[in-house]
């Protein structure tokens, strides 16, 4: 990528994924002259991603590694939970693990793709169950964007009319997939157990997108916008039901931005963009308002700044609270914007357990294609909201269910673990073990809401810096009671319906929530620590992601979050990122900024 700076910019944005690129793209659109700084190297999926390799090419037969831990061909080229160079510390009794995405298009290369909108329950937590904080927002405000987002990435699914589980509007989404084997057993004994099993919503074309529909409905007005839209669209295939999304897709049949933010945002010529450029901190002027950033080029390691009549950070939620903790001056002396002290708090992650299992019944499956896209085709909501609102369950947030298993393409490993099975089978035995119990293996994974509480926090490690002396971060952090118990009932209910396939469970069930819980962090879903709020004695935005006290500064990436609903936080992102932009486009073209 051509690296290029003009003197003065009106927007600079830290960071090109999710809010990133979504910020980019609009404000682009709207003729607003952008800089991008990305921390992490340049990345082209269309001419980087391996998408037919098989396993047998890679190294260790593309397993994970602690570099590299969701294995070999995973698109996440130079980041993960450990980053050379770029350490954080966890405090006594902490044990969070930051994922950091270093690269252009951030996480959306690597995510999972599944794009669930959060209700109205989960904007308004609070005033339902009394815990947490309402969003300064409602899911009316949110809802058209989350058409729009839909409608410009492609994302597949159904109209299901369920609870708290938003409807799209009609047209936007793409049909989707049919079911697999493994995924039409579990919907068929759900039933009887009275738990739905319904399509999933992923981020990945099914069919090509209508370009010039729907580029016209997305900017009416705009024949610049499009042009550059329809035209990124029509380079868009649909899936080849082939390979995994975690390796990104050359053919831009899933979403990422680098193939479905970022180009459209460059053809209309009001974009630039630096990566290698890491962010230390956001430079104010005397009258308090933000003027650019200061950054560190990775290549020559020389201190460097942009000026912008606007900042944008993107950077993910917990590296934009540490720009800001980083940000001091005599005006903000403990960090720009942070008068209220809530930079860095009330930070939160999905709630994860999981367990597995062998169904006899899928055992000696005649061999057949059980391809799709690489993700769900279908997924379990949270079913229960009535049983919470009466009390009758021991925590007060839901979790969906997303499971898999069948006949897929093996990888490292596959036939490990089959000894409990085989009594040690070898030869040609072995070999026909293997082909009766090959797909006959299931997983299922809750992702849960947790309730944000005063014990999850970052604040500058006093001892820390990374290789580019830019301080680091800390991390404190409790789960409650309620995200226990919640782990404990997601892994009794999967051992059940693991039962009542007829299977036996091959993971251990606890009874200890402290023990079935995945690590803070793990799911790669933290949000909040720049939350946005109805106050600026106790919120560090308002509901358009600007700075309550220097408002030429938004912070448009998860870290404006006020609650983490179950519903992975991906396309709420994206949604909120667009109306932000909207807005901020309204004011500058008022002069307001």
């Amino acid at each position: 990528m051509q690296r290029k700076t003009e003197k003065e910019y009106d927007v600079v944005i830290v960071g090109s994924g999710a809010a990133g690129g979504m910020s980019a793209y609009v404000l682009a659109c709207a003729g607003v002259k952008v800089l991008m700084l990305e921390a992490g190297r340049d990345y082209d999926p269309v001419s980087e991603t391996p998408m037919f390799n098989l396993p047998r090419d890679a190294p260790l037969r593309g397993a994970g590694t602690a570099d590299k831990p969701f294995g070999f061909y995973d698109a996440t080229v130079d980041g993960g939970w450990r980053v050379p160079g770029e350490p954080y510390a966890n405090a006594d009794g902490a044990d969070f693990m930051w994922w950091r995405a270093r690269m252009l298009g951030g996480r959306t290369n690597h995510w999972g793709r599944i794009s669930l909108r959060m209700g109205e329950y989960d904007f308004k937590p609070h005033s339902r169950d009394g815990l947490g904080f309402d969003w300064p927002m409602g899911y009316d405000d949110v809802a058209p964007y989350y058409d729009k987002t839909e409608a410009l990435i492609g994302v597949y699914g159904s109209n299901e009319g369920l609870e708290n589980t938003p409807d799209s509007s009609p047209g936007v989404l793409l049909p989707p997939p049919p079911p697999r084997a493994e995924e039409l057993l579990t919907q068929k004994v759900c039933r009887d157990l009275r738990i739905p099993v319904v399509p999933a919503h992923l981020a990945i074309l099914t069919q090509r997108l209508e370009a010039d529909r729907i580029s016209k409905w997305l900017h009416p007005n705009n024949p610049m916008a499009q042009r550059v839209t329809a035209d990124s669209m029509r380079a868009r295939a649909a899936c080849f039901y082939a390979t995994p999304c975690g390796r990104g897709c050359s053919i831009k049949a899933n979403f990422q931005s680098t193939t479905v933010l970022i180009p459209p945002a460059l053809a209309t010529g009001n974009l630039d963009i630096l990566t290698d450029a890491m962010v230390r901190e956001v430079t104010v002027g005397p009258d308090g308002k933000a003027t650019g950033v200061h950054y560190i080029d990775k290549r020559t390691r020389l201190d460097e700044h942009v000026k912008a009549r606007v900042v944008i950070l993107a950077a993910s939620a917990l590296e934009s609270a540490r720009i800001l903790l980083n940000s001091k001056s005599s005006a903000f002396p403990d960090g720009l914007a942070n008068g209220s002290g809530q930079v860095g708090r009330w930070i939160m992650d999905t709630v994860g357990a999981g367990v597995g299992g062998q169904i006899p019944a899928m055992e000696n499956v005649p061999v057949h294609n059980s391809d799709g896209t690489s993700e769900l085709h279908l997924y379990i909501p949270w079913w229960l909201y009535q049983e919470q609102a009466a009390g009758r369950l021991d925590f007060a947030r839901g979790y969906h269910v997303e499971f898999g298993g069948g006949r897929r393409m093996p990888g490292f490993g596959v036939f490990g673990g089959l000894e409990s099975l085989t009594g040690g089978s070898y030869g040609q035995t072995f070999k026909e073990d293997c082909r009766r119990y090959y797909g006959s293996f299931m997983w299922f994974d809750g992702r849960g809401e947790m309730i944000p509480n005063e014990h999850c926090y970052a604040d500058i490690d006093p001892d820390g810096v990374d290789q580019w002396g830019i301080p680091t971060l800390r991390f404190h952090w409790k789960w409650s009671e309620h995200e226990l118990n919640q782990a404990r009932h997601m892994q009794r209910t999967f051992a059940g319906i693991i039962e009542a396939m007829g299977g036996r469970v091959t993971s251990t069930v606890h009874d200890d929530g402290a023990k079935a819980i995945a690590k803070p962090g793990q799911i790669i879903h933290e949000v909040g620590g720049v939350r946005m709020g109805d106050s600026p004695r106790d919120s560090v935005l308002n509901q358009f992601c600007q700075s309550w006290e220097v408002d030429n500064l938004f912070v448009t990436d998860g870290g404006a979050f006020i609650s983490n609903a179950d519903k992975n936080p991906t396309l709420s992102i994206m949604a909120i990122a667009w109306r932000s932009s909207d807005y901020l486009g309204e004011q500058l073209a008022q002069g307001s900024l």
